[in-house]
């Protein structure tokens, strides 16, 4: 019987899907994988669907993954958060701070999952989840169990991770937990260009500073549905950025561990080709950070793609770069990108 997604994605799309679990315990697996295989169907794991769009219905099984629980550990040097797959990832970060585990502070706010955190390897202000990951731990499909993906196996990269980028890992795995490793010898994180001449004595400024940006640029789901930023900050090489740098001197950038690649803020493209505030029917960018692209009203996932491909079409034409989603985009059976 086929279930309305509108309150399970933040862009508050009235798609349906043929089936929708909400997974809040591990003996729920044998009845949902049994749907999957019986049927032969595709499926899609979420958090709180704020990195995605639907655009259109859903041919297959959606598993709303709601496993709670928080473990903490540790050793002479490190510690231990292992974040069931459910738990809110900004709630964790208070709850590690109340126990004095410092060092996630800048990735405050970020919506979403800890199921979510590897597979976007999310992150915001010069922190990324990959900083502090141990492992994953996964329900393998293929073989029945739990197992264990350790950080150095996860190809981490910028919002992307195995789990995205390969096919078998889609098909295979579900996550259902992670274990982050924390060193106890807190250093802040503070080159990001958003931290340009403030000072910070103690971790607790630095979340608090971080909340605030957030709330002042980027709107709550719950007033404009939204999911975030909706593309990536474009990686160029440095022939390109060069050339960029010359002809748009105030161009924000960020070094990056390639020499041969210069990262360039998507936000500010955007921006200057004349894409922010934008409104197309009852969709468009955020009035103050156009990297979000919003749902104005009952706007239609095709909606949200026409403004998607305007900003693209638009930022290609003034730049010569072309904007890649870094929200997840999924068709009646699988995950597509926006075409132009």
């Amino acid at each position: 019987m086929e279930k309305s997604l509108k309150n399970y994605n933040t862009f508050k799309m009235d798609v349906k899907a043929k089936y929708i679990f909400e997974l809040t315990d591990f003996a729920m697996f044998p009845k949902i994988l049994e749907t999957i295989k019986k049927e032969d169907l595709p499926f899609v794991v979420l958090g709180q669907g704020s990195d995605v769009l639907f655009t259109e219905d859903y041919n297959g099984v959606v598993i709303i993954n709601k496993l709670k629980g928080m473990e903490f550990s540790e050793d002479l040097n490190y510690y231990f958060v292992k974040l069931q797959a459910g738990e809110n990832f900004h709630v964790a970060i208070e709850t590690c701070m109340k126990r004095g585990i410092y060092g996630l502070e800048n990735l405050a706010l970020i919506p979403g999952t800890a199921g979510g955190a590897p597979i976007q390897n999310f992150g915001a202000y010069g922190v990324s989840f990959s900083d502090f990951c141990r492992y994953v731990e996964v329900l393998d499909l293929k073989d029945n169990k739990l197992d264990r993906i350790w950080a150095k196996d996860c190809d981490f990269g910028y919002r992307t991770s195995v789990f995205k980028s390969n096919p078998e890992f889609k098909n295979r795995y579900i996550v259902t937990a992670v274990e982050l490793k924390i060193p106890k010898e807190w250093t802040p994180r503070t080159s990001y260009n958003v931290f340009k001449n403030k000072e910070f004595k103690t971790p607790k400024e630095i979340f608090d500073f971080v909340c605030q940006i957030r709330q002042e640029k980027l709107p709550n789901p719950k007033d404009i549905p939204n999911a975030g930023s909706f593309f990536k900050n474009p990686y160029v090489s440095k022939d390109v950025f060069e050339k960029l740098i010359q002809k748009f001197p105030t161009m924000p950038y960020f070094e990056t561990n390639d020499a041969g690649e210069v990262k360039i803020a998507a936000g500010w493209l955007i921006d200057k080709a004349g894409c922010k505030g934008l409104k197309m029917g009852n969709a468009g960018t955020y009035e103050k950070q156009a990297l979000v692209l919003v749902n104005y009203g009952d706007a239609t996932p095709q909606e949200i793609l026409q403004v998607a491909k305007f900003v693209q079409n638009k930022v290609q034409e003034t730049f010569g770069v072309l904007l890649e989603p870094e929200v997840r985009i999924y068709g009646s059976t699988t995950e597509c990108q926006v075409n132009q």
